[in-house]
């Protein structure tokens, strides 16, 4: 059965590896179109059910690494060495693969609803692990390509990212046994894909309604400034220099506080402010949020001796400064200073604000505490690294579908973004736009409570038990098998 010695069946074999890799290059990554991915899994999935073990599993293994490749270019760009990209996406692919062959185990032993639940199972148990243990959490989750399928969005409010990554593998998972089954057993096969077909709808259906409700009706002027600069964008060293970057950015805060702003959000990390300058550096901003009446959030590396911290200082008008430290640093350029663990909540006459720094809306515990306390907007100072600009700015999008508030965000090298507790971005602009870039927009501040918030991960959970039915009912069925031979 090895398509090794025999040419068509390479040809074939050739043919499930090519179309593989396309879809998974332009179906996931940095820019992905959405669409594709729904359909990545279904040739190697076909493929599997048609040939050897070996086969399937070398050709599904081989094709999700190649198609990974798209991220080969960004990751050299921030210095990673090849031999750490191939360390992360073979761990990919073998995941990849030994889902497929999970599923192929099932499939040909007549357990096809088993088989149909093993595969997305198998990918999001996995998904799900990675982000308890992993420093990067959910970074790389599939749920990240359907940013842009609003209705199907909805679904993390119920299940968080794992509901979108199961969904999205289920669908091929079908369609791959209803074409194997179709002339053999087809109603079976109707069934199979029947199923699939009625829960994705029903998701849908769902998202749809969540997207036609009415928009709340308290909102708040918001107001984002970044500059990428060649002279601004990197951390400005301690005393006049922060001091110059500081009295800058001040000046256009006030031009936006001018234009109705109620809250200005700056970018991370824009300038290195020992304690022994912290008082002329509070004053350039509280000052101004005292006669503006605005409230202003900057980004800075904070030194206070031995600790130095990724800090967001929270001005607002005649009041104590506030500070937030960042919960989760980015490694290694984050190595060297120490983690924060507070929050912060500013109370406000309809919805309180929370603050977090970049990385920190990688985290879904972090944005969950947030939405348990009742923040119906988020503020977030960030630095992103040009090529990921989409990638990574907007995965803070999923956290505020997740845990019901709308997210202004911040970031050098990357976007000022308004979104929603949709997921719709209401306003963005590039920060390499303009010199200094300012954006106005309008952001609802309604906090709306939902079974995400309520529930946390549940759908992680059950990923990993359907797995492991799924392992227990090939077990059965092989021991089974064995029973009967002899």
């Amino acid at each position: 059965m090895a398509f090794e010695s025999n040419p068509r069946r390479a040809l074939v074999a050739f043919l499930v590896f090519a179309s593989t890799v396309i879809l998974v290059w332009f179906g996931n990554g940095l820019s992905p179109w959405w669409p594709l991915l729904w359909l990545a899994p279904l040739p190697v999935l076909w493929f599997s059910l048609r040939s050897s073990w070996l086969s399937a599993g070398l050709t599904a293994g081989l094709s999700w690494l190649a198609g990974s490749l798209n991220l080969w270019g960004y990751l050299r760009s921030q210095g990673t060495p090849f031999f750490v990209w191939l360390e992360i996406f073979s761990m990919a692919a073998l995941v990849f693969a030994l889902a497929v062959l999970l599923f192929r185990a099932l499939a040909l032993r007549g357990a096809v609803w088993s088989a149909l639940l093993a595969f997305p199972a198998a990918w999001v148990s996995c998904e799900f692990t990675r982000n308890l243990i992993s420093v990067h959490a959910t970074a790389g989750s599939l749920a990240y390509t359907q940013l842009k399928f609003l209705a199907f969005l909805q679904l993390a409010s119920i299940t968080g990212p794992w509901g979108i990554s199961f969904l999205l593998l289920l669908f091929p998972a079908a369609l791959a046994i209803g074409l194997h089954l179709r002339k053999t057993a087809p109603k079976q096969a109707e069934r199979v894909v029947g199923a699939a077909v009625i829960v994705i709808v029903a998701v849908l259906f769902f998202g749809a309604v969540r997207l036609a409700l009415p928009s709340p009706q308290q909102e708040v002027k918001v107001g984002l400034i970044a500059s990428d600069d060649p002279a601004n964008v990197d951390i400005a060293a301690k005393g006049a220099d922060t001091d110059r970057l500081f009295r800058s950015y001040a000046r256009k805060a006030e031009q936006l506080a001018a234009r109705g702003a109620q809250v200005i959000v700056l970018p991370e990390k824009i300038g290195l402010v020992p304690d022994s300058d912290n008082q002329s550096a509070d004053s350039i901003f509280q000052s101004l949020a005292d006669r503006t009446k605005s409230t202003i959030v900057v980004g800075e590396v904070h030194v206070s001796t031995p600790a130095r911290y990724n800090q967001a200082r929270v001005y607002t008008p005649d009041a104590p400064v506030m500070a937030y430290n960042k919960h989760h640093l980015l490694p290694p350029f984050e190595s060297n200073l120490t983690v924060g663990s507070g929050l912060i909540v500013i109370p406000k006459p309809f919805e309180a604000w929370g603050v977090a720094i970049c990385k920190d809306m990688d985290f879904t515990p972090l944005s969950r505490r947030y939405g348990r306390a009742g923040v119906g907007l988020m503020l977030v100072p960030a630095w992103d690294f040009n090529l990921d600009r989409t990638w990574h700015g907007h995965m803070a999008v999923m956290r505020g579908v997740e845990d019901g508030f709308s997210i202004v965000r911040a970031a050098k090298n990357g976007f000022l973004t308004v979104s929603d507790d949709r997921g719709r971005v209401l306003a963005e602009e590039r920060s390499d736009s303009a010199p200094f870039v300012l954006l106005l927009a309008e952001a609802p501040v309604t906090h709306e409570s939902t079974p995400y918030l309520v529930l946390g991960d549940w759908f992680g959970w059950f990923a990993i038990a359907a797995l492991a039915f799924a392992i227990l009912q090939l077990y059965r069925l092989r021991r089974t098998s064995r029973v009967t031979l002899d």
